[in-house]
């Protein structure tokens, strides 16, 4: 067990004046890009990452949880057919230099065979000379591969939170009924909010080679890199930064022939630890027993940060509401009892009717100094269970110093969305109240019919919820997890309250 979790909430952190990313701690590689761009929603995503593969000569890595050969990617004027399947096999046949990986998490894939003609076109890629798909199954029991890679002729390199799979497409207004926003048969999905990134340069090599390890790892294949670098950049992307540093993380869960790597759950302690002002957050779970740990020894400092997590109202599928949205609630109130300067808020995002926009975004805003996004969540799965690549840009590393006003803007940006307002609107209200949670609460006053937050309502908790979320039955902190004894596993394990609660009988575990 580490240092933080033996640790009481009581203990100060530790203050530090030195850079953040630390390569082997916190961090696999730091490299440069010459342009970075951080991209809202699969609509704009989508368009993007067709115009870049248009400008592939040689490879084509598509690395994700799902796949989806019958999405429509984007609307492009290039005489190529929308559908992603049949982009794919279009691609490979006017580009007879060009190769085409595509690797997926194994498990999901048996439901994906059933998806209309999806096998037909499965069929046509694995037949396709120049075309490999893969299945992904180098992962422990009840992990998932999770990363959303796409790295082109190794120059250009998206990664993100999104994936080309049915329901992912929408546009930033997130309107109720959008006659674009719809399934393959017809049917109306659900407004969905998320991002991902683009960059290239030295980062974007690096990128090419963590994807490169993982087809190796799936594959047993050793694909050797590109030498004939060139510019992939899509035409219509404007860079949000340029000639900056980058720093990549991972999760690559233990297993037998390898070692774990736990870098991202290292950056999530450090940068809830150097907050000053604020953290802004957006991410499908808040079901992390280490974050939200680290957020407590936080709240109850005196003079501590504000701290606003964006999240779904409910977890999407059949087993995660149990599991995800019971942790959460727990977590929550065990937030809100050391919360006693009232700085921690959870939000979801709806639109002008007042439904929901379902947060699969995986973003976090430390002050004007650090942005965080990729495919982790905070949760076990992400930290310890699944592989996941997230990428980092830091103000306080050399060359990155410019860069702190955009990170501002880019939170203005989100909360703008969500708020159905102009971002100078936000920029403007929170100059005005110098407060995150101040600025997004007078958002949330008449708001009725346009988008808005709405406060995380606790919810009515059974006693079989309760036992799973608080021994962490379905997310695990882990392989071994798995088969802990329950008598060893605990949502609050490492926990030690503050002694100002014990008296209120609030001790909920040591």
């Amino acid at each position: 067990m580490s240092g933080i979790d033996r640790a009481p909430l009581g203990s100060p952190l530790m203050n530090q004046s030195t850079p953040l990313l630390k390569e082997g701690h916190n961090c696999w590689r730091t490299e440069p890009a010459e342009r970075f761009s951080f991209i809202v929603d699969a609509a704009d995503y989508f368009v993007a990452a067709r115009k870049a593969m248009l400008k592939a000569r040689h490879s084509i890595y598509l690395i994700g949880w799902d796949f989806d050969a019958r999405i429509q990617l984007g609307d492009c004027t290039d005489d190529g057919p929308r559908p992603l399947g049949d982009f794919i096999i279009w691609l490979a046949e006017r580009t007879p230099t060009l190769e085409i990986r595509l690797l997926r998490w194994d498990t999901g894939a048996f439901k994906a065979m059933f998806r209309g003609r999806t096998w037909l076109t499965l069929m046509r890629w694995k037949f396709h000379r120049q075309i490999t798909l893969k299945l992904d199954g180098a992962h422990p029991l009840a992990g998932s591969h999770h990363q959303k890679i796409v790295v082109i002729d190794d120059c250009m390199a998206f990664c993100g939170g999104i994936d080309m799979t049915l329901g992912r497409w929408d546009k930033r207004s997130h309107l109720d009924d959008d006659p674009e926003r719809v399934a393959p048969d017809g049917t109306l999905l659900k407004p969905w909010h998320d991002a991902t990134s683009a960059f290239d340069g030295a980062a974007a090599r690096a990128v090419a080679e963590l994807a490169r390890q993982r087809w190796f790892a799936a594959t047993g294949e050793a694909v050797p890199a590109e030498v004939d670098l060139h510019d992939c950049w899509p035409e219509g992307l404007p860079p949000t930064f340029q000639d900056i540093r980058l720093a990549i993380a991972r999760t690559i869960p233990e297993m037998p022939d390898r070692e774990p790597i736990f870098e991202i759950e290292q950056m999530y302690i450090d940068l809830v630890s150097r907050a000053k002002k604020w953290i802004y957050a957006e991410s499908q779970y808040f079901a992390s027993r280490r974050v939200a740990h680290a957020i407590a020894r936080r709240l109850i400092e005196e003079n501590g940060p504000e701290i606003v997590i964006v999240n779904p109202v409910s977890a999407e599928g059949w087993i995660e509401p149990i599991a995800m949205d019971s942790a959460r609630a727990r977590l929550v109130e065990a937030l809100q009892r050391v919360d006693k300067y009232g700085r921690f808020r959870v939000y979801h995002a709806l639109t002008n009717g007042g439904n929901e926009i379902y947060i699969h975004a995986k973003v976090t805003i430390v002050d004007d100094t650090y942005l965080r996004l990729g495919s982790s969540n905070f949760n076990n799965r992400s930290l310890k269970l699944d592989t996941e690549c997230d990428v980092i840009l830091a103000a306080d590393e050399s060359g990155n110093e410019a860069i702190s006003d955009k990170i501002i803007e880019i939170m203005h940006d989100l909360i703008a969305e969500h708020a159905g307002l102009a971002a100078a609107d936000i920029a403007r209200r929170f100059e005005e109240t110098g407060s995150l949670i101040a600025t997004i609460e007078t958002l949330c006053e008449n708001a009725e019919g346009r988008r808005r937050f709405a406060s995380f309502k606790m919810p009515e908790l059974g006693a079989v919820k309760e036992w799973l979320a608080d021994n962490e039955i379905l997310d695990p902190e882990g392989p071994d997890a798995i088969f802990e004894p329950l008598s060893r596993r605990g949502l609050f394990k490492g926990w030690r309250w503050p002694r100002p609660l014990s008296a209120r009988s609030t001790q909920t575990a040591t």
